[in-house]
């Protein structure tokens, strides 16, 4: 089948390259001409393990190519994605439709032949009709169908998500429609016999936001389960395990931390609530995950504070991760970016270090001295903060970071020691929701 896709940000490029590895003839588009530029050369946009060496192996086959030209890009398409961005509009939270509805003309006016035009980016309910509604207008006579395609990816294991998914969700109206998203993911049928969810459009596209908002609401009160653990003696990892191992619970997404951030759960989480005040069916709940989360992000730095004394004016603090997550270059809405500032604010230096971070986060973070690895952020300091659970963080030379601080102390917010450990090795060790063990004297 063809395939166009309207974006290359995060999710059309890796929706592109996936569908492209399912066989199908995918053409990606962006009026970027640079970024185009450095697709064909293969460089990637962004960081996401394994997407460099599946887009290569697909233009290799010739399956995925990149163009500036949308109008070349739809005539002929079995299915044209529009997967551009969303963001938060200012002022109210709601979602910026500006971009859909700018492609949705676009692609009106390119039109030739049956196509079913997909809206894969996070929408707001009502959405693909109001796309629906942009082309038959400047085309009346345009044979098409408005589909909806929600994304699940995870940043870090986006491949792994798109290509063997818990479902695959589409709001469709017609079924020829239907027949035409079902032959796109055929593959995942066949290997996996993945389930997938047929709905009308505005199901689909309020499954997505309900879904991002559900997963921030589980991290939000494992995180308040984790203050009253700090406060009644009670231990987060335990409780969170002893409640994930509940069926109807499960325990992703029971991982304490500073807060969440990232490209979705911030924006998402507002959008739902805007979506439904204006629908008078007001969230609460959600209202309510939105405030403790921004709050949570400040209370982290003042955790910081304490951790050393009440006061970090002139101390020099390393900082390990910055992204939102591991395995991504993503920095936005990062609690780092709360977190850092607050620390200078009260006089602190930050010395810091991030594997795939730190381009991003020197465009949004000013006065860091930026290092070459995480070592080297900790010598000298006067304590270490892990902000981020990268994989090379978990094993570190406890004797050698001893050796380089002025002071052992650590301050893990992703709780990625444990505190009888830390306290063999003699260190100061606060982590998130769990009782200090005193420093080993031996």
């Amino acid at each position: 089948m063809r395939v166009a896709m309207i974006g290359t940000g995060y999710v059309g490029l890796v929706s592109g390259a996936c569908f492209s590895n399912f066989g199908h003839d995918v053409i990606c588009v962006d009026k970027d001409e640079q970024k185009i530029a450095r697709l064909r050369r293969g460089e990637m946009p962004i960081y996401e393990p394994g997407l460099e060496a599946l887009v290569a192996d697909n233009v290799k086959a010739h399956r995925l190519s990149f163009t500036t030209e949308l109008a070349s890009a739809v005539p002929g398409a079995d299915a044209v994605f529009i997967a551009v961005g969303t963001p938060s509009r200012r002022g109210d939270g709601f979602a910026d439709l500006s971009y859909v509805y700018e492609a949705a003309a676009e692609i009106a006016d390119a039109l030739q032949g049956y196509s079913v035009v997909v809206t894969k980016s996070t929408v707001p309910v009502g959405t693909s009709l109001k796309v629906e509604d942009i082309i038959r207008k400047r085309q009346p006579g345009a044979e098409f169908d408005v589909a909806s395609n929600p994304e699940f990816l995870r940043e870090g294991s986006a491949i792994e998500d798109f290509q063997r998914p818990d479902r695959v969700v589409v709001g469709a109206e017609s079924d020829r429609a239907r027949n035409v998203m079902r032959s796109l993911y055929r593959p995942l049928f066949l290997n996996d016999k993945t389930p997938f969810v047929f709905t009308g459009r505005e199901t689909s596209e309020l499954i997505k936001y309900a879904s991002n908002a559900f997963l921030a609401m589980k991290i939000t009160f494992i995180n308040e389960m984790a203050d009253l653990c700090e406060r009644s003696g009670a231990d987060i990892q335990d409780l969170a395990r002893g409640m994930g191992l509940d069926g109807r619970i499960g325990s992703k997404f029971l991982n304490v931390g500073p807060g969440y951030g990232g490209s979705c759960f911030p924006k998402d989480t507002v959008a739902l609530v805007r979506q439904a005040d204006e629908a008078h069916a007001p969230t609460r709940i959600i209202e309510t995950v939105v405030a403790v989360n921004a709050s949570r992000k400040k209370r982290m730095a003042v955790k910081v504070v304490d951790a050393f004394g009440g006061s970090v004016s002139g101390k020099t603090i390393a900082v390990l991760g910055l992204t939102f997550k591991p395995n991504t270059d993503d920095m936005r809405d990062s609690p780092s970016l709360d977190i850092v500032p607050a620390l200078q604010a009260a006089g602190a230096r930050i010395r810091a270090f991030d594997p795939e971070g730190m381009d991003e986060a020197a465009k949004l973070l000013s006065g860091v001295q930026w290092t070459q690895n995480a070592y080297e952020a900790m010598t000298g300091a006067d304590g270490v903060v892990i902000l981020t659970e990268w994989n090379e963080f978990r094993a570190l030379d406890l004797v050698r970071i001893k050796s380089l601080l002025t002071r052992p102390l650590m301050i893990d917010l992703r709780n990625i020691y444990t505190p009888r450990e830390m306290a063999d090795a003699g260190f100061d060790y606060h982590s998130v929701g769990r009782t200090a063990v005193p420093p080993s004297r031996i």
